[in-house]
């Protein structure tokens, strides 16, 4: 598989793989921006049972990057939903709008060795530079990374101001994932060079979930398909950066209708709807587990339940599909 639009291995060729024999840990990291429905709660549900049939640990990491949309009834909302699911963490709660100092030690490393440039493009720029074809990611064309000093002068004064972005070089990233098996992404053709911060200032996703898997000594890392063309780009910033790998896995997504996701609109997705509907967190567990293959029938069982015939080996095979389960409560 490829993590964007087919690539092949080539001589300028990274591998991503975790290292050793390190005690697994995985991760819950939602972000505080609303409730949980049934496409997070299914996320975290097989990133819990991944780290425990390994004997491994859960850390819980609040990714409140977006201070504008993170709100604190949302934080601990999110943890009591956690808690009345059964999906319980070993460490944390984490927080990244307490990790500037180490995103800004990281970029610093990146910078000093040239490998950062301003990017002045505006979205409107960037979608007019690189069209993509549905469901594929816009490719970054690399439209400022030549700019002279004047010419980044002239767009400063004209009051635009800057993101940051990382030079990718023309290789493949290749890992293995659990359930998408071999992927592939060709950098500067699939991927282009991508922004580390942004123009307010705040460090993007890619740079801040790299530097707290590390810190955080996350190794395990299961979340959704629709990250896994994201995943190249992390892995060679853990490479950049010195920086362990991880072992991932990417969950097929559920989905409202053909390629969209469940989201809060989905109101009977949402957790409190679930919990109504079906009356304990069991019967949701049990039915989520049931319509996506993780279990043969849709009876209440808790995570721990689930665990007892849980089996790594048989991860990509138990799916009902490996990309997208269509939500029996969606209308089209």
């Amino acid at each position: 598989m490829t993590a964007a639009c087919g690539a092949s291995a080539s001589d300028g060729e990274r591998t991503g793989v975790p290292g050793g024999d390190r005690a697994v840990v995985g991760r819950f990291a939602p972000s505080p921006t609303g409730r949980m429905h049934a496409g997070n709660i299914f996320a975290a549900l097989v990133a819990w049972l991944v780290a425990k049939s390994q004997g491994g640990r859960m850390v819980l990491r609040v990714e409140d990057l977006d201070r504008e949309r993170s709100k604190p009834q949302f934080i601990d909302g999110v943890q009591r939903d956690f808690e009345a699911l059964g999906l319980y963490w070993d460490e944390g709660p984490f927080f990244q709008h307490d990790r500037d100092e180490a995103y800004q030690a990281a970029f610093a490393h990146l910078q000093e060795r040239g490998l950062i440039y301003p990017c002045y493009c505006t979205r409107a720029d960037l979608h007019a530079a690189s069209a993509p074809h549905h469901g594929e990611k816009p490719v970054y064309p690399g439209t400022c990374r030549s700019l002279s000093a004047s010419e980044r002068a002239k767009r400063e004064a004209a009051g635009r101001r800057p993101a940051q972005r990382l030079t990718v070089p023309d290789e493949t990233i290749t890992f293995d994932d659990l359930i998408q098996g071999v992927t592939t992404q060709r950098l500067d053709i699939e991927c282009g060079d991508f922004l580390i911060q942004r123009s307010d200032g705040a460090f993007a996703y890619q740079l801040a979930v790299v530097v707290d898997d590390a810190a955080q000594g996350v190794n395990s890392v299961v979340r959704g398909v629709d990250l896994l063309c994201s995943t190249p780009q992390q892995i060679y910033l853990q490479q950049l950066l010195g920086l362990p790998s991880a072992q991932y896995a990417h969950v097929p997504l559920l989905v409202a209708e053909q390629d969209r996701r469940l989201s809060k609109r989905d109101k009977d997705a949402a957790l409190d709807e679930l919990l109504e509907r079906f009356k304990t967190p069991a019967a949701v567990i049990g039915y989520i587990a049931g319509i996506t293959g993780l279990a043969p029938t849709t009876d209440p069982a808790t995570p721990e339940e689930l665990l007892d015939q849980f089996s790594l080996d048989g991860l990509p095979d138990c799916f009902i599909d490996n990309v997208q389960i269509r939500w029996p409560g969606a209308t089209a």
